[in-house]
Parts: structure tokens; sequence; C-alpha cells
């Protein structure tokens, strides 16, 4: 599948810039008059918002989530690599028919894509990608700046709004009637839909899951107990580190578009390397 523009990221890319002028030029100068010291410092304070939201945005666009090599073959005898994945019928080394090559693990096929995806966490018809290895933190990151400016923006209208009415300007807030409700009808379930999205991440990044690997988890979940075990998600290595493994592991490069901390996508550490390190270490 070609990235790059398609109908959904149009739409995210109106709806950006729409939010990011009534911010500016309406909600902004309404409030403080964009010429006076608060003005000036919340229109710089949004621009920056609104700049990252959109770099991140358009690097999860264009950034390939990472390509499967031809000539992947996993070695079921490397000692450093203490699990395979398997099919879940017949037990087989996972295999892709459809890509002619074998599946490293964490790695899906997209229907859309039409391509095996390293660490594929779900495809994204607003970005007209998949969410995968390489560019899941940007993704992540994007959503981040996306809640921020939302309700940044929404407190400004909602500012902008209470700022008129008590200084009796109703018959100047008509002429920007049709900019106030469409922006409010755009915020609100935006803010709610992002914030319910970043959530979720947040969620999984702890866990160390892609959205994938959580509904595989549930079901493996409900086979284990039926079995009187307990399962337990295979790359979960605690909070602190699972943060680390995906944003990176210095706290003020999280919010930043940078993933170089994040390895080739064929191999991940997982809670059995610390237990064969500490048999090993006997």
């Amino acid at each position: 599948m070609k990235r790059g523009f398609s109908f959904s990221v149009t739409v995210v890319v109106s709806a950006i810039v729409f939010i990011y002028f009534c911010t500016v030029f309406v909600f902004i100068d309404r409030w403080f008059g964009l010429m006076t010291s608060p003005g000036i410092m919340n229109a710089i304070a949004f621009t920056g918002v609104a700049f990252m939201c959109v770099l991140n945005y358009a690097y999860a666009i264009l950034a390939d989530p990472g390509r499967v090599p031809s000539s992947f073959m996993p070695d079921i005898e490397d000692p450093e690599v203490p699990i395979h994945e398997i099919k879940r019928k017949g037990g087989d080394l996972r295999f892709c028919q459809k890509c002619s090559c074998f599946k490293p693990p964490r790695a899906h096929h997209c229907r859309v894509c039409k391509r095996c995806i390293l660490r594929m966490d779900h495809h994204c018809n607003w970005i007209n990608n998949c969410v995968g290895h390489a560019n899941y933190k940007v993704f992540f990151v994007f959503v981040v700046y996306a809640v921020i400016a939302c309700i940044y923006s929404l407190i400004l209208l909602v500012g902008s709004l209470m700022n008129d009415s008590q200084n009796d300007k109703q018959h100047s807030a008509d002429t920007f009637r049709v900019a106030y409700v469409i922006s409010g009808l755009l915020l609100v379930p935006l803010s709610v839909a992002l914030s319910v999205l970043l959530g979720w991440h947040i969620y999984l990044i702890l866990q160390n899951k892609t959205t994938i690997e959580y509904h595989e988890g549930v079901r493996a979940m409900w086979l284990t107990e039926k079995g009187g075990t307990v399962y337990k998600h295979p790359y979960d290595l605690g909070a602190y580190e699972n943060l680390t493994t995906v944003l990176g592991p210095s706290i003020f490069c999280w919010i930043c578009p940078f993933s170089r901390h994040i390895g080739n996508g064929l191999r991940f550490r997982t809670a059995y390397d610390r237990v064969s390190t500490s048999s090993t270490s006997k």
C-alpha cells in the first residue's frame, strides 16, 4: 500500500488547520488579544504544541513501520533466544504463506499493506499506514501532543466565550458563532476519543503489549486458566523497563520523535532472558 495522503489523512489535516487558526486568531485573540503578553505567550505555546503534533503525524504517515527482511530465518538453536513463537495449530514456526517468509517474533501480516509488519500493533486508517516497530513511538507521541492540543484549545474556547459574556460582546461574538460551534463539535469528541486512545496505549506500553498481543493474550489467559496454570505475557519486563523499551532510556526523550533505541525488530527482550541470566550466574 502506498503511504501518503488519503481521504482520512485529508480530513485530519483539515481539522488540524481549522482548529489551529480558530484557536490562535479567534479564541486567543478575543480572550487576551494577540498583541498582549498573555496572547503572545499562549499563541507561541499552542503553536509549539501544534508543530510537534504535525511533525509526529507526518512522520507516522511517511515512516515504514518495519519490513521483515527476506533473508530472515529463525534459529531454534540460538541460546540467546529462549522462546520462539509458533502456530496455534500444528506447533510449527510461524510462516507467512502470502509473503513466503518466516515471521519474526511479534510480526503479523497486514491485509491492507499486503505484507508482514515487525511488531505490528494495528493498521490505522487515520495515518494511512500500519503502526509497527519503527513508527509506534512516534504514533504514541503524536497522540500525546494531539490530546494536549485539543484540551488546550478547548480551554481557550471556553475562556474566550466566558470573556465575551462578561464584557457583553454578544453582537461581536455572533460574528464568530460558526467558528465556535464547529470547533466545539470537533474538540469535545476529539478530546474524549484521543484521551481514551492515549490511556489505552499507556496501558499497553506498561504491559509491553501490542493491540494484537492484548487480544491474543485474552485467549491465552483463558486457556491457561482452564488448564490450571497462570499466564504471563513473555515480553513484560516490569513497568519501568517496559516504558524504556518502547519510549527510550531517558525520560527526557520520551516525548521526542526519536527511536534510535528500538533495535532491528527481529528480537525482543523477554522475561525469560532474566530467568536464564540469573540461573546462569548461579
